[in-house]
């Protein structure tokens, strides 16, 4: 396997700390000679779990590989490239690309004034992914913890902190893909949540009340659900943390 050492996040934020980031040509950014698109789909043809490829469009996919600043022969650069996204167990996971119909947001459109305010400016760190109860999954690049710098980290809605889980970023989507999602998930899906979830636009979450982190909201069959967008989760639970 190829194992991607320097990626999107520490290159932004170690070595342009404090510093807008010298933009590369998009040219420079497409690797025809060793691409990362072969081993992803090796990953996916591998996978035990249902993975659905979004398709890209080719404008967005251009700008997307450009903002983000990372080469296709990475497994992020050629998800971005090649796809407008990938959904995972039946949509409960979302991995942003560079946008499709059905999860209408780039990875770096998401992230702006998340992880940082203006393309260009280091993040200091990266969401990368996210699941339909408003978890989170990001790249850390120092601003989640000063350790573990490119270790992916999960935003658990139930306890509301960030949560290592000692992946890098292709570690992550072999998870995504071939991994016990069930296991991870134990106690955050409730019966028939693959009916409520087949279709839900991936720019929406589900709200949950009362709130997973509270002792009622612990069952999450006996919470009333619904639909909304996934920006409103974000604001719920980071203004949550800020208060």
């Amino acid at each position: 396997m190829r194992q991607i050492s320097v990626i999107l996040a520490l290159s932004f934020a170690l070595t342009t700390l404090g510093q807008q980031i010298r933009m590369r040509d998009l040219n420079d950014l497409i690797n025809i000679n060793d691409p990362g698109w072969p081993i992803v789909e090796d990953w996916i043809g591998k996978a035990t779990n249902k993975v659905e490829l979004l398709p890209k469009d080719k404008i967005r996919a251009d700008t997307a590989l450009y903002q983000a600043q990372v080469t296709t022969r990475s497994p992020m650069g050629a998800i971005i490239y090649q796809t407008g996204g990938i959904l995972v167990d039946n949509g409960w996971i979302r991995i942003l690309g560079s946008g499709s119909e059905r999860l209408d947001r780039s990875i770096m459109e998401w992230n702006k004034n998340k992880s940082f305010k203006n393309i260009g400016d280091p993040p200091s760190f990266l969401l990368i992914a996210d699941d339909v109860l408003g978890g989170f999954f990001a790249l850390n690049a120092g601003g989640i913890e000063q350790s573990n710098i490119g270790k992916v980290y999960y935003f658990a809605p139930d306890n509301q902190t960030w949560e290592s889980t000692e992946m890098g970023y292709s570690d992550f989507l072999i998870f995504c893909f071939q991994g016990d999602l069930e296991k991870f998930y134990q106690g955050y899906r409730w019966d028939d949540w693959i009916n409520d979830i087949t279709g839900l636009d991936g720019n929406k979450g589900i709200h949950c009340l009362p709130y997973l982190w509270t002792k009622e909201g612990k069952d999450i069959n006996s919470t009333n659900r619904k639909p909304v967008p996934l920006q409103e989760l974000w604001d719920l639970y980071f203004t949550q943390l800020d208060n």
